[in-house]
């Protein structure tokens, strides 16, 4: 795993310099658009740091009493945006005062991620051109997890299903698969690896990826689906394998981190007007 991280790794991690970027985008854009509110925007990671619960704690010493949590999974899962309240929750459970502290649960069909997700499609095709199939990777999850209820899955085809109307994508065109799994249980199907080496196979020469479930690019996008699967397709008999990117710091990914802001933003406003009325 640590040679996986080195081929990717510059002077910081490349998911640390890209939340970095959607911040200091996100605070210019929200600046501008409540000059009055002075609103702040700040980093923090579930697993790493600056940590969620220090964060909290931060902000908490510093008298702030709102504040809203944007996770970078546009899809709902047990096991990535779950932690998320689970270490609000712990947070919140030590405190005497509590902030108001709400979470975006879930954004993956939201207008703008979908719209999003399909320039940075057609901006990547009019630069690079276009293979003969878009394959849409999303990180797996176990299925029994998807079984007793986990609505992973189904957000993923949501969204592929809206990025592929979008896009004007017939049948045949596109697939999804899920990628990134390990162990002996049985995972969401199809898997990534597994799809490009029969698609190899069976004579398709080129095909475009990207992985809708990530809104920063890191290990499993820049290493596990740039890299290594790009070997299995070739060692297949595939010859063109180009990965597009994830929306990182672009602008229609801040102005999808505005649009959430701004509506809760609104929201508390007029809750305090219904308060002091």
């Amino acid at each position: 795993m640590a040679k996986l991280y080195a081929s990717i790794w510059d002077e910081d991690s490349p998911l640390r310099k890209i939340l970095n970027q959607q911040v200091a985008g996100l605070s210019v854009r929200l600046q501008n658009a409540f000059p009055a509110a002075n609103v702040q925007v700040f980093p923090a990671m579930t697993y790493g740091s600056p940590g969620l619960q220090q964060r909290l704690a931060d902000l908490s010493a510093a008298g702030y009493e709102k504040v809203l949590i944007i996770p970078l999974y546009p899809q709902y899962s047990a096991t990535t945006t779950a932690p998320v309240y689970d270490q609000v929750q712990a947070f919140q459970r030590k405190q005497r005062n509590v902030m108001d502290i709400r979470i975006v649960k879930e954004y993956h069909d939201h207008p703008l991620y979908i719209s999003a997700l399909a320039d940075g499609v057609t901006s990547f095709w009019q630069e690079n051109g276009r293979s003969e199939k878009l394959i849409l990777s999303y990180h797996g999850i176990p299925q029994e997890y998807a079984d007793k209820g986990d609505p992973y899955a189904v957000q993923c085809q949501q969204t592929s299903a809206l990025l592929a109307a979008k896009l004007g994508l017939q049948e045949g065109k596109w697939q999804q698969t899920f990628q990134s799994r390990f162990g002996p249980m049985e995972w969401l199907q199809p898997y990534t690896d597994k799809t490009l080496e029969s698609l190899g196979k069976s004579g398709c020469e080129s095909v475009d990826i990207m992985c809708p479930a990530f809104a920063a690019d890191c290990l499993e996008t820049l290493e596990e689906i740039t890299v290594e699967n790009c070997e299995v397709f070739r060692e297949a008999g595939g010859k063109q394998y180009q990965y597009i990117p994830a929306l990182n710091a672009s602008p229609m990914m801040i102005d999808l981190l505005a649009a959430l802001t701004e509506a809760q933003a609104n929201d508390w406003l007029q809750a305090e007007k219904n308060h002091a009325a």
